[in-house]
């Protein structure tokens, strides 16, 4: 074996060779340490190797946030194996998509969404476990005690495909952002780095782990940190704030959407929240009154916004605490491992001040997408790696996202952001949530529109919002209508879902 091992499944084991005692895992009632992790993550990967799963085999993880997913991962790393985690809000066609586009072997599934594998799941998916009981399924429990505890040998390469994400994107169909352990340790650093993260956190996961943010930015570096991982199996605002409490936990990543559910949650006054020491959000972007509450509320926690995508594993710019209320609205600089550009169709820089697309160039960058070249060569035309979404950089070299390309609203002729349109309503002080996007129109091509949830007990009707809009906007960007909602549809990492709002309007 070549002494230059650097490889996902390496870090657990520095870890537990540094912190065997300490708290790994906690996930309701388990307190695993990490010498008891690196255990079950061996004894699952060579249950898995008896199975046939050797290096480069794709393998799906279909499941809520839980301790199984943690081991599996971990497990597939060590293997060389390529894990292929599948967003579990997905219904049977889609994930059916997954399983055959990436040609998975192998899946591990939730109890509870058996039914949708099982329909899933071609004849090439021969290895299939569950979380859980299952007839005619393998349990979990059964690979995770296998009687081989060794550490499997396997050699892994740094540019190794490790693992594809599948992105939501805007597309009929999802493309597989192809990571390697290059791509994802360069991002890790960048994050411990620039998000000033340390083997003493204890942090909250309570994202999904099938997304890049959760995975990526916090529950793989707090491994390889040695830090206390606390999972949650949803991103419920009471459960976030009783376990802040009641873990003492000193660190929480949510989106935008999250961090204001937690705001506006009774128990936000009544818990002790007074351990917490680090804030991280990201993507989507946070709106200016929500970081200014954020603040008062909640001024020892030291806030960060991570800005980057699934592709850039997923960190490209960092936006550090210092800096959230003398910057508001910014993503920050290229964060350590990166370099960040926006430029013009022609994919030449623009000045400072001037709209354009961001690109990036960093050993963050995917591999590229899974079977499909084409796509690859357009993302990374010219040496870089094209975002999709527009921004403008200032003179010190701050970055801050305009829109999504497809995002940007053509209204009468003129451009509208929808960002800054949704900056607007959130300074009215009855309302909770906002999103703004187009929709078709004889007159403007397209009408600016706005859904809007208002604060418990509030009453704001469309004339006073818009009136309100009026006096901040200019008339071709305030909406042409606005509706009211209970709740806005999001993803399960947070995201509003701003093509069924098209779709519904």
């Amino acid at each position: 074996m070549t002494t230059r091992r650097h490889a996902i499944g390496d870090l657990l084991r520095r870890s537990a060779a540094r912190y065997p005692a300490k708290t790994a895992v906690v996930y309701g009632d388990l307190r695993q340490s990490y010498a008891d992790l690196d255990l079950a993550v061996n004894r699952t990967a060579n249950a898995l190797a008896a199975r046939g799963v050797g290096k480069g085999d794709r393998f799906a993880v279909f499941s809520h946030n839980n301790h199984a997913f943690v081991v599996a991962y971990f497990a597939l790393a060590r293997l060389g194996a390529i894990s292929v985690p599948i967003n579990f809000m997905l219904g049977t066609s889609e994930v059916a998509y997954i399983l055959e586009h990436s040609g998975a072997s192998g899946i591990l599934v939730e109890e509870a969404l058996l039914p949708v594998a099982a329909a899933a799941a071609g004849p090439q998916v021969r290895v299939r476990g569950v979380i859980g009981s299952a007839d005619g399924w393998e349990s979990f429990k059964d690979w995770a005690a296998f009687d081989d505890a060794s550490e499997p040998q396997v050699e892994i390469a740094d540019d190794d495909p490790i693992q594809l994400m599948y992105t939501s994107g805007t597309e009929s169909r999802p493309k597989g952002a192809t990571l390697s352990s290059r791509s994802l340790i360069s991002q890790y650093v960048t994050c411990v780095v620039d998000g000033e993260m340390s083997h003493h956190d204890v942090e909250i996961h309570a994202l999904p782990l099938y997304h890049c943010a959760q995975l990526h930015c916090f529950l793989t570096p707090g491994v390889y940190l040695g830090a206390t991982n606390i999972i949650l199996p949803g991103a419920t605002p009471a459960s976030i704030l009783a376990t802040i409490e009641g873990e003492r936990a000193t660190k929480l990543f949510c989106p935008p959407t999250v961090w204001i559910g937690l705001l506006r949650h009774p128990d936000f006054d009544r818990r002790d929240l007074s351990s917490l020491r680090k804030g991280y959000y990201g993507a989507s972007i946070m709106p200016v009154e929500v970081l200014k509450e954020i603040a008062a509320r909640l001024p020892d926690v030291r806030l960060f916004n991570f800005y980057g995508q699934t592709e850039m594993a997923p960190v490209a710019t960092i936006l550090g605490p210092d800096e959230q209320l003398t910057r508001l609205g910014s993503a920050g600089r290229p964060a350590l491992n990166v370099e960040t550009r926006v430029v013009d169709d022609q994919d030449r820089p623009v000045p400072p001040g001037v709209v354009g697309e961001i690109v990036h160039r960093s050993p963050h960058a995917m591999l590229g997408y899974w079977n499909d070249p084409d796509k690859t060569a357009e993302a990374f035309r010219g040496g870089w790696f094209h975002s999709g979404d527009l921004g403008v950089m200032d003179a010190d070299g701050y970055l801050s996202v305009v829109d999504r390309k497809k995002d940007m609203i053509k209204s009468g002729g003129e451009n509208v952001a929808s960002r800054e349109v949704e900056e607007a309503i959130y300074q009215h002080p009855d309302v909770a949530e906002a999103a703004v996007f187009g929709v078709p129109d004889d007159t403007w091509i397209e009408a600016v529109t706005a859904a809007v949830v208002l604060r418990e007990g509030a009453e704001v009707t469309e004339q006073e919002l818009v009136a309100f809009l009026r006096e901040r906007l200019a008339a071709f960007k305030t909406p042409k209508r606005v509706v009211f909602v209970d709740a806005l549809p999001k993803n399960a990492s947070g995201k509003v879902l701003k093509r069924e709002l098209r779709e519904a309007f």
